[in-house]
């Protein structure tokens, strides 16, 4: 079971890989056979023979099937916190594949996608825009994510400022200081900069950027005082507000984006098929309602099965707009 004596394992876990770090992407094992003749924006150590745009699975040979599954969820900013929401999702996840499993606390999207590539982690949710990264990079291959029982799933990007900012609309951001979340998070950077053009402001040509880490770090800070307005993605500040970590009367929207999808999850493509068949079933015959991760995440109820071709071509068309490359220096 992933009990009490798990979460210390868990810190133990995290303060191994936050001592590792960072160690080049380049020391991953090659897997991929030297005269791949298809693999589009993958890296080299990864093929593609099917056209589906994720790493195929290695050899027989190299396939691993490893007694202790190790989970991570996305950077956050309590990550104790959603260690305990994730609890109950762990011991099913544990009962169906018949692993033992460890919650990995990461401290970074990059540290993330590293940790996956390097064979560390084995099943993994990425924010939206870091999950073109994880597939490209690290051979993350995205399977579910989270959505409510008649299947719908998203979320957008809201632009907030205080209510007392005098800014009502996006027009009057030129001149200001705005907060993005990070450069490779879709709704807090690349999906603003591709899309409030349209609105007749450009990011760093009208306002000035500031990156602030997070989307947590974002809202709070437009809370303080500290910028203008930020764009971050709703259903972070949603939860905020459900832990009263804000007050929602303190800020305004003044812009929102159509939905899109939130974070996938994935996992590594080497794993053995038997193992990943258990992985899936867990995932989709876990049922959130009643449970602490149902309660942190209002308005879905189970996971949905996707692809990353069909789901975030959006996000990748958004990605292209921003001449984003999938590379290690990008993603830091």
């Amino acid at each position: 079971m992933f009990s009490h004596s798990k979460k210390t394992d868990t810190l133990k876990l995290t303060t191994l890989f936050a001592a590792i770090g960072m160690v080049g992407m380049a020391s991953a094992p090659a897997h991929a056979a030297d005269d791949c003749i298809a693999r589009g924006d993958l890296d080299q150590i990864y093929c593609d023979m099917d056209g589906d745009l994720v790493a195929d699975a290695p050899a027989a040979d190299q396939l691993v099937d490893p007694d202790t599954l190790v989970f991570a969820y996305t950077p956050v900013e309590d990550p104790a916190v959603y260690a305990d929401i994730w609890n109950p999702f762990l011991e099913h996840l544990e009962k169906v594949t018949g692993k033992d499993v460890h919650f990995f606390a990461v401290q970074s999207n990059s540290a993330e996608v590293e940790a996956m590539r390097s064979g560390r982690l084995h099943v993994a949710g990425f924010s939206t825009g870091p999950t073109p990264f994880a597939v490209n990079l690290a051979g993350a291959v995205p399977f579910a994510l989270m959505g409510a029982d008649d299947g719908r799933f998203g979320y957008t990007l809201q632009l907030y400022t205080r209510t007392d900012s005098g800014i009502d609309t996006v027009a009057d951001l030129k001149g200001k200081r705005v907060a993005h979340t990070s450069p490779t998070s879709n709704s807090g950077n690349l999906a603003p900069r591709a899309l409030l053009p349209g609105q007749g402001i450009v990011p760093e040509q009208d306002y000035e950027v500031v990156y602030s880490g997070s989307h947590d770090q974002s809202i709070l800070g437009v809370v303080a005082g500290d910028y203008d307005a930020a764009p971050v993605a709703s259903e972070v500040v949603e939860r905020m507000a459900q832990r009263d970590l804000y007050d929602p009367k303190e800020v305004k929207i003044i812009y929102e984006s159509k939905p899109f999808p939130t974070t996938s999850f994935n996992y590594a493509h080497n794993l053995k098929p038997e193992l990943v068949e258990k992985i899936k079933e867990a995932f989709f015959t876990f049922d959130m309602k009643g449970t602490a991760l149902g309660e942190e995440f209002k308005g879905v109820s189970k996971f949905l099965p996707i692809t990353y071709q069909d789901d975030w071509a959006v996000i990748r068309e958004i990605q292209a707009a921003n001449g984003v490359k999938y590379t290690p220096d990008n993603l830091k």
